[in-house]
């Protein structure tokens, strides 16, 4: 396709950096590049493109900025190419290795994606800064190319053709809802190509293709159903599930129930939002109806959607002080601050990582993050887990030697990293071994830790509350076992 042999042209033939400021010729834009590609989709290319180039040049005097562009007064749309802050000058490199990024930029999952994003920029800034990637003698620096999914699957699975096929990338580091996992999972095993998805997510799946550094139910919806009923202040009492309706909510919700019998449990009532539909009203209704003395919500909606939930269950006096408690498994720092701490203290969520854990290695990570984005900034679970992913995708590829997919995946199991949740480890199921933390939100945005396992869990990619996955595990280290087997 021209347009993206154009990018890739103009993309491949500059260097990136860090937060410009480009006004007041484009408004306010901030741009993560040096270099900037702007394009108009008004003509076609190449006659018709326009590339404005932002060259930042700095001297002991002064600071040039040289803009070219041509028919200022047309509509542009922006494309921002891979590159990474310069943190790694003073680092001699050998190679340049590109990987892809690929989360929501725009759309209901914005919200929540953009932080990971910013979180595996971080993450690569830190490993050029300290030599990069060495392979067969060879130090590569790590390029990255980003891609938006949209908040559309279709759209992640298109993305992933592009960075696999066009721009070759050796890993992808993307995705957070399921459905875009599920869309994106058929690319990745046709192709025999290489996905990390840093999301807490249902389980009921163990791909070759994917290593996955989220937590499974058993690392995170188990021990919070678990804590709800028998811990919270609503213990005994009964649960209604609500969710955004795609797979993540209603296979998590799925478990819940089986878990809920073996306890003992009542659940009075389910109910699903179209994903970016925010008319939570009826809902809610139905919640005070099925609830009349309060009992715990297991919320896993997401996206904006949890913006318009707890402002309007606050509203209908669904809250703590009247004995509702909401347990949610997508709201973390990030939303908390976004949504509003006001809305949410009294209410709990479960994590691997909380940035309130008091360890340096869990200070380091959040005061890192805001020294680079912002003191405002927040830094939580999901973006840990995109942080993780990127270290162990390096030190797979360094003990393999090799950046070859085949012999980084045989690589990466048995890997350990000290992570800002403490340490994890990559298992033959290709999930990781993790900490399990259940919070209660407070008002200052942050967690009281209530309970804390042990040291890391052990994943289990099949649940074993589930009648259709009980009794099955995985394991890609035995070719007689691999995606699913009985134990």
């Amino acid at each position: 396709m021209e347009l993206n042999r154009w990018r890739r042209l103009c993309c491949n033939s500059y260097r990136t950096t860090e937060s410009i400021h480009v006004s007041p010729l484009f408004g306010s834009i901030r741009y993560k590049a040096i270099t900037v590609c702007v394009r108009t989709f008004r003509a076609p290319l190449p006659l018709g493109a326009i590339f404005i180039l932002v060259e930042l040049m700095t001297t002991s005097l002064s600071k040039r900025l040289f803009v070219g562009m041509a028919a200022a007064s047309m509509g542009l749309a922006v494309t921002a190419c891979g590159g990474g802050e310069d943190t790694a000058s003073d680092v001699s490199f050998d190679e340049t290795v590109t990987v892809g990024i690929l989360h929501s930029l725009t759309g209901t999952m914005a919200i929540s994606e953009s932080t990971l994003v910013d979180t595996e920029k971080m993450a690569i800034d830190e490993i050029n800064a300290s030599g990069g990637v060495e392979v067969d003698g060879k130090k590569y620096k790590i390029d990255y190319i980003v891609e938006d999914g949209a908040s559309d699957w279709p759209t992640f699975a298109e993305k992933s053709k592009k960075l696999i096929d066009q721009d070759q990338v050796p890993v992808v580091f993307g995705g957070w809802t399921s459905a875009s996992r599920k869309a994106m999972l058929p690319v990745y095993e046709s192709k025999n190509a290489f996905l990390y998805y840093p999301i807490q997510y249902e389980g009921q799946e163990c791909s070759n293709n994917i290593f996955y550094t989220g937590a499974t139910p058993n690392q995170q919806s188990e021990p919070a159903t678990k804590f709800m009923y028998e811990e919270s202040p609503a213990a005994g009492k009964p649960f209604f599930l609500v969710g955004s309706d795609y797979v993540f909510p209603r296979t998590s919700n799925t478990i819940t129930k089986e878990q809920l019998k073996s306890l003992g449990g009542e659940v009075v009532g389910e109910d699903y939002l179209p994903l970016g539909n925010t008319e939570v009203a009826p809902i809610i209704a139905k919640i005070k109806e099925a609830l009349p003395d309060g009992g715990v919500i297991i919320n896993t909606l997401n996206g904006d959607q949890n913006v318009a939930f707890f402002k309007q269950i606050q509203d209908a006096g669904i809250t703590p002080d009247k004995g509702y408690y909401v347990m949610s498994y997508s709201i973390a720092e990030e939303e908390i601050s976004t949504i509003g701490s006001e809305f949410l203290e009294g209410h709990y969520g479960a994590w691997n990582y909380m940035m309130s854990i008091d360890t340096p290695a869990s200070k380091k990570f959040a005061a890192d993050f805001k020294a680079k984005y912002g003191e405002e900034r927040q830094v939580a679970d999901p973006q840990e887990s995109a942080y993780n992913m990127v270290y162990l995708w390096k030190k797979a590829v360094e003990k393999a030697n090799s950046f070859d997919d085949d012999k980084v995946r045989e690589a990466l199991v048995g890997i350990e990293f000290d992570a800002p949740q403490g340490p994890v480890k990559v298992m033959p199921n290709h999930h990781l071994s993790q900490t399990v933390r259940i919070g209660q939100i407070t008002a200052d945005g942050q967690f009281d830790i209530l309970e804390s396992t042990d040291g890391p869990v052990a994943p289990q990619a099949w649940n074993q509350f589930e009648p259709s996955s009980k009794g099955f595990a995985c394991d890609w280290t035995d070719a007689g076992k691999g995606e699913k087997y009985k134990l």
